[in-house]
């Protein structure tokens, strides 16, 4: 789309519509890919596809809606929910999301700026997305570390299966709400945080019993 068409569209679009309603969007996706990485990326897909909830991708983004590019997000996400569940496993994910996440939710916010140029939305998605992403892993590593610390790693699975459900509602919300993102995600970071503490605080209370 040629940039006269897009500065047009974005006058018109006004400032809700370009600027304030996908950043919260793009905010609320990053966020998820925080926990999940493929999953918020399918879920973008898969709403853009169908036309779903208003969500509108920029064109350079087209190439996530084609069927190859699902099923291939679909793949990984299985992999990952599955991979998830196995501990040691999830740390190294958990590591390895310390670059793909921030890189994933990058992608996921700056495809929903639909009303300005490529290069704009790409910082915006960078802006928005990275640090948002990055901080839900940082906050994911101390709720893993606190449940193999207590659990020997057996609770894992339960607290990445209540991750999962976090992950979806936070989209979701996203989709359906984008102005309630903010409150949504101080929802949410204060469930992981004090999931986080809860966990820590029974790990040094194991440590003190025996002496």
């Amino acid at each position: 789309m040629p940039e006269l068409d897009l500065n047009t569209l974005g006058a018109a679009a006004g400032p809700l519509q370009t600027w304030i309603l996908p950043a919260l969007l793009g905010l609320g996706l990053a966020s998820a890919t925080g926990l999940r990485t493929f999953l918020p990326l399918l879920m973008l897909a898969l709403a853009a596809k169908f036309e779903l909830f208003g969500v509108r991708l920029i064109d350079q983004m087209d190439w996530l809606v084609s069927w190859p590019a699902i099923a291939a997000l679909g793949t990984a996400a299985v992999a990952e929910f599955a991979g998830d569940k196995v501990p040691a496993v999830d740390h190294a994910l958990n590591a390895i999301g310390y670059v793909t996440r921030p890189v994933a939710g990058a992608v996921a916010a700056g495809s929903v700026f639909w009303a300005v140029d490529p290069t704009t939305a790409a910082i915006a998605g960078v802006i928005v997305g990275a640090p948002a992403a990055l901080a839900f892993n940082a906050a994911q590593t101390g709720v893993r570390v606190g449940s193999t610390a207590t659990t020997a790693g057996l609770g894992n699975p339960v607290v990445s299966l209540i991750e999962d459900v976090l992950a979806v509602l936070t989209v979701i919300v996203a989709f359906l709400a984008p102005i309630l993102i903010p409150l949504a995600l101080i929802v949410l970071a204060v469930i992981v945080f004090r999931l986080a503490n809860r966990l820590r605080g029974r790990d040094a209370g194991r440590v003190r019993a025996p002496g």
